[in-house]
């Protein structure tokens, strides 16, 4: 089969011919459709986030259906649509696990990291962090839903009832998250680089209140603030622009350090707080509301050889959405 592969970090993906993977026991095979392009894959490829596996094929938005299931797998069968997260395993053992928090995991498995990923035709899945779906609608279009949709939504429920709701960096997952916080009422607040007209214009169709700059300030209090964008200097500017008691969520892997910032802007019980990760049950909720809920996925496909193109238009922000390759 053809798969991306990255060698080494900082060296960009190389196209190889490799064996289809056989799954073990607990796993399944899957043919992939379509699989999205996420910021992470953008920080294993640049090296941001360490200790990959090496050699590693990337991607962990992945969209395919079951070809064969190991000797162990119950609920999932050949043929059925199913979609593959970052969260690709956990231990089931420690503290965490014990206590439902597995996004918090001792000894995780991620895809596309640890866990060969789908930038490829064919990967292989542990069969009970995959999420099964309905047979109808676009992969490309379902593909974003699997760490964009996932990692918005858990940063999302961290910000309450929230009426005013600030994102900063309109990239994939605020284009779905938006849609999702208008549908259930509420105001939301877009910021973008400064000179990004295109995605600001893009925020206001997709039914933001207002949309500017990252360096300016909204026209009222913001009740809560998500960070999507990986630049730690973002962090002060969303704390002056929440109101008393408001929260502030960083819903990045990574994000480049954070500047000091005066003590004022934090106290009157604001609070600060990152997101590590997803949980099988933030995908259960979440693919319920958005069967649910009117969004529509802006994608941009690109074939699986061009994975490089893609990544480097990511990093660019060449495009509003989401870039999704379909081998």
């Amino acid at each position: 089969m053809k798969a991306m592969v990255l060698e080494q970090p900082k060296t960009g993906l190389v196209l190889r011919d490799v064996p289809i993977p056989s799954p073990g026991p607990t796993q399944v095979l899957i043919k992939v459709h379509a699989c999205g392009v996420c910021r992470t894959d953008l920080h294993v490829v640049d090296g941001d986030l360490t200790d990959p596996k090496l050699p590693i094929i990337p991607g962990h938005e992945i969209i395919g259906t079951v070809v064969e299931t190991g000797q162990d797998v119950r609920g999932l069968k050949s043929g059925q649509r199913i979609g593959v997260p970052w969260l690709g395993h956990t231990c089931g053992t420690c503290p965490y696990c014990q206590a439902d928090e597995e996004n918090l995991c001792d000894a995780p498995g991620f895809t596309g990291y640890q866990i060969d990923g789908g930038y490829a035709q064919y990967t292989v899945a542990d069969a009970q962090y995959c999420f099964a779906l309905p047979d109808k609608g676009d992969p490309a279009a379902l593909a974003p839903l699997m760490c964009a949709g996932l990692i918005g939504y858990r940063s999302y429920r961290m910000t309450g009832d929230a009426k005013r709701l600030g994102l900063y960096g309109f990239g994939a997952a605020a284009h779905i998250l938006i849609q999702l916080a208008v549908h259930q009422g509420r105001e939301v607040y877009a910021f973008s680089r400064p000179d990004d007209r295109a995605a600001q214009d893009f925020a206001r169709a997709l039914g933001a209140t207002w949309a500017g700059s990252s360096k300016d300030n909204p026209p009222a209090e913001l009740d809560a603030a998500i960070i999507f964008a990986p630049v730690g200097s973002l962090v002060p500017d969303a704390l002056r622009a929440v109101r008393k008691g408001g929260i502030v969520v960083c819903a990045g892997i990574h994000m480049s350090d954070i500047p000091s910032f005066p003590y004022s802007i934090l106290w009157e019980e604001r609070m600060l707080r990152s997101v590590a990760n997803l949980t099988r049950q933030d995908g259960t909720e979440f693919l319920d509301l958005a069967a649910k809920a009117p969004i529509k996925i802006e994608t941009h496909s690109y074939p699986l050889a061009e994975a490089n193109r893609a990544l480097a238009d990511l990093r660019a922000g060449n495009f509003n959405g989401a870039a999704v390759l379909v081998p």
